[in-house]
């Protein structure tokens, strides 16, 4: 009997419309932590998998930072095989339900995707996580048999990017141990995104998915300061070093009145609620002290998260203190969307100059300029420019700047690994710093950028890692790597090669 033909899917005959997402409503959800984006049911989640047309040659894979084969997971969702889609996933990213409510898929994967040409994109993101969620939920878990390779590595911070390469690394038979300077690990994702984005449960289990590949958590261990990555190098016998801290070091505006009681940094404000859990006070006993009426500077989702946590921990009004237009609004549209839900005003065209003392060391409000817009910056977008004689007072009683963050010193400061002129750790093209053995990436080698990014970098780290440890990579996981060829099979790199160990 032939063997029936499947009919090639056109944009004609898939879905027409994106699969909608259930979410929290906006009076209900302002008064808790609690996620705000339902996520997809199985349904939903095989009615928008038919809507990808499987292409040929997808822009999708090329346009994520780690190059997960999209459309091979999509079809397994289709086909109901949702361990195949997360075996599939896991192959080159295993933080999918992270990733899939963090990452702006809007930007990469989904940007480039062909049906988006003519209808709404792909939901990737929301499918991802569908299956993400799903494997946390049956506690699925892809635990490869590991061949020791001998190399003990060492991984400074727990964030997305040390994550990603600790993950590379125990895959390669290394004995890999992650020091985190907080008292949990995850970095960024626990202490900088509020639970109703990014619920801390999630994070947790996907760390733990890291321990059963044999990899270690060092907490409260601030490198730099317990000992140096020099040290890491030589006394405590780490043979590669991977530095992954991010940049978690807030910037301010500088202006005057900005060390009055009320005034903080996004950092300090999200780290105090999410990761100290202050939002449960007095059970917790981190003291955060609110303001009634509070104005966050700046749009990207930094600043979105500072504010739809203020009004969850009982701030009156939450304003938006913004210097270009929302057209220009760094910040995932969706992220606008919720905050406008909630019930935040948006002040477009606004900068501060100044805060206002109320006579006692207390904010009372800010002085404030309006901004137009004139030619674009090297941003591409267009420059703001102060409006003469547009001076006015802006009442607030607290004031959170959230206009983006620095490399953190310290590492800098206690290592002579080679800085730029930003203070960023200096890398070549494969991630090595100017120190041998000791490779990096993340924020704290580009500046402020997404999970999948670090990730990313993570990864590319782990390659160039084991490149220098001479571990030969039989994953097939190539991506990013130089072609040199192959000689009957085997990387032109290990002619002539072969490793020993003295005994």
């Amino acid at each position: 009997m032939a063997k029936a033909v499947k009919k090639k899917k056109t944009i004609r005959s898939i879905p027409q419309q994106r699969t909608p997402v259930r979410e929290l409503d906006p009076q209900v959800r302002v008064k808790n932590f609690e996620e705000v984006n339902c996520g997809y049911s199985l349904n939903e989640a095989l009615n928008e998998a038919e809507r990808c047309l499987l292409c040929p040659e997808p822009g999708c894979i090329a346009g994520c930072p780690v190059n997960i084969n999209i459309p091979k997971f999509i079809e397994a969702i289709a086909a109901k095989d949702l361990r195949g889609a997360y075996d599939v996933i896991t192959a080159s990213n295993l933080l999918a339900s992270v990733c899939g409510r963090v990452c702006p898929q809007e930007t990469q994967c989904e940007g480039v995707c062909i049906v988006g040409e003519t209808l709404e994109p792909v939901a990737i993101g929301r499918l991802e996580r569908f299956v993400g969620d799903t494997a946390i939920k049956e506690k699925w878990s892809n635990v490869p048999y590991i061949e020791p390779a001998g190399y003990k590595i060492g991984i400074v911070g727990s964030g997305p990017a040390g994550m990603a390469c600790a993950a590379d690394m125990a895959k390669a038979g290394c004995d890999v141990t992650v020091f985190e300077a907080f008292h949990q690990a995850g970095g960024v994702l626990k202490y900088g995104i509020p639970d109703f984005r990014l619920p801390n449960s999630v994070v947790d289990a996907e760390i733990e998915n890291l321990r059963k590949l044999g990899v270690k958590f060092e907490c409260n261990t601030l490198v730099g300061r317990l000992f140096t990555i020099e040290q890491m190098r030589t006394e405590l016998g780490y043979d590669a070093v991977f530095v992954g801290t991010g940049a978690g070091y807030p910037s301010m505006l500088g202006i005057p009145g900005d060390s009055l009681n009320g005034v903080l940094s996004a950092n300090e404000l999200l780290t105090r609620c999410n990761l100290m859990r202050a939002k449960e006070f007095p059970n917790f006993d981190t003291p955060l002290p609110l303001g009634k009426r509070v104005a966050v500077i700046g749009a990207g989702n930094t600043a979105m998260d500072a504010m739809r946590v203020s009004l969850r921990l009982g701030a009156e009004k939450v304003y938006c203190i913004y210097r270009r237009s929302r057209a220009e609004c760094p910040a995932r549209a969706e992220e606008v969307h919720h905050a406008e839900q909630e019930g935040v005003e948006f002040n477009w065209l606004t900068a501060p100059v100044e805060v206002l003392d109320d006579g006692k060391g207390n904010v009372r409000a800010m002085r404030c300029i309006r901004m137009e817009l004139g030619e674009p910056d090297d941003s591409g977008r267009r420059r703001p420019v102060p409006v003469k004689g547009s001076e006015f007072e802006f009442e607030c009683d607290q004031i959170v700047f959230a206009i983006g963050t620095n490399a953190n010193p310290i590492i800098g400061q206690t290592s002579h690994l080679r800085l730029n002129k930003r203070g960023y750790i200096d890398t070549d093209e494969t991630l090595a710093t100017s120190m041998a053995g000791v490779f990096a990436g993340g924020d704290i080698v580009t500046g402020a950028a997404t999970v999948i990014e670090a990730m990313g970098a993570g990864r590319k780290a782990a390659r160039s890692m084991k490149t220098y440890l001479r571990i030969r990579d039989s994953s097939g996981d190539q991506a990013g790597q130089p072609g040199f060829g192959t000689f009957l099979g085997i990387d032109l790199r290990e002619r002539n090669f072969a490793r020993i160990r003295a005994a």
